[in-house]
């Protein structure tokens, strides 16, 4: 007997729209990288340094059109492209309404390429999005890369923004050891505490990983078990004193039931309780409703298989298909851009 399930999407509360190339055939580095700052220095780090108007518009339009398709309704970006920022959160977003994707978004500025002029330029770019923007389904916020990259003027320049635009922060805290090493150089107590300190962490803001954060320290949080997993970083163990808990891919595919699988592994395997599990599951759509208000989205699935959503009143898929564009062109489209993007990307210095 079929059966029928009609019911909310799925939220995808922390990602990065521009790695949406990286399963079509990314190589892999050489050496291998031993710990997660080389997995930053030689993936992450080049492939954003090599993006360029065109592989961005081609990952954005593959990851959106992927997520819908997979059952996911929104998604909460944080982009970087070090050497295409002006515009690009314009590419996202062009993305995100064509297809009919809800989206908060942001460009995570970082002093890690040009130092203070790249963070200003990363910040402007949020401004001048958040500024501009009418698209019906995005809105903009303000974003670090993480604290370890930036100074604390540039963090004084975040928050300030935050202020100004009445908007929230999406920033990396503690996803690993580096993070938190780095902010006690420094001379603070942690890399939440140096936010914290520059008002760059208004109510509402989004704190992705937290890995290395203590019970104390938990009061909002972002959790990527997949990503966490595979970069080694560790289980963000204190979650369970977080108040407000949601799920978020951080790059991987927008298909959030494998989140849940991965978060059920993780959770059983560091002793957590189903009923942590579930309330970080449900803490998406919450999410999504606090940065949104009050949402209408619909997901209709026959044994497990998508057959209809809709965004608001927008239907976006019909019968398993994309409504507003030809899936199969979106992907050759994609695999094109990809070939090129490995090739720049080999030679990023």
């Amino acid at each position: 007997m079929n059966r029928l399930v009609v019911g909310l999407p799925a939220s995808n509360c922390h990602t990065h729209i521009y790695s949406g190339l990286a399963p079509l055939g990314m190589p892999d580095p050489h050496p291998s990288p031993d710990n997660f700052l080389q997995i930053l220095e030689r993936i992450w780090w080049r492939l954003d340094r090599a993006l360029d108007e065109k592989s961005l518009r081609a990952s954005a339009r593959y990851y959106v059109a992927e997520s819908l398709l997979a059952g996911t309704s929104a998604l909460i970006d944080h982009h970087e492209s070090p050497s295409f920022i002006e515009g690009s959160l314009d590419i996202l977003a062009d993305a995100c309404e064509e297809l009919g994707m809800r989206a908060l978004i942001c460009y995570g500025a970082t002093e890690r390429n040009g130092g203070r002029s790249e963070a200003t330029r990363g910040l402007t770019e949020c401004r001048r999005f958040h500024q501009s923007n009418q698209r019906s389904l995005v809105r903009g916020a303000v974003a670090l890369h993480a604290s370890f990259t930036v100074s604390d003027d540039t963090i004084a320049e975040a928050g300030s923004l935050c202020r100004e635009l009445d908007t929230v922060m999406h920033v990396h805290v503690a996803e690993d050891l580096v993070d938190v090493h780095d902010a006690i150089e420094r001379g603070y107590d942690g890399p939440l505490e140096r936010l914290l300190e520059f008002g760059a962490l208004p109510a509402g803001s989004i704190v992705a990983h937290g890995v290395h954060l203590g019970a104390r320290q938990m009061r909002s949080a972002s959790d990527n078990p997949r990503s966490n997993r595979g970069n080694g970083v560790g289980y963000p163990s204190a979650l369970d004193s977080a108040r407000k808990i949601a799920l978020g891919t951080d790059g991987f595919p927008s298909r959030m039931s494998d989140e849940v699988v991965a978060l059920r592994e993780e959770a059983i395997a560091h002793g957590e309780s189903e009923h942590e599990v579930e309330r970080r599951i449900a803490g998406g759509s919450s999410l999504i409703r606090e940065l949104f208000g009050q949402i209408d989205d619909e997901v209709v699935q026959i044994d497990g298989r998508l057959v209809s959503m809709k965004v608001g009143t927008r239907p976006v898929v019909t019968d398993g298909r994309l409504v507003a564009a030809d899936i199969e062109e979106i992907r050759a489209r994609a695999s094109e851009a990809a070939a090129q993007l490995w090739k720049r990307m080999a030679v990023v210095p």
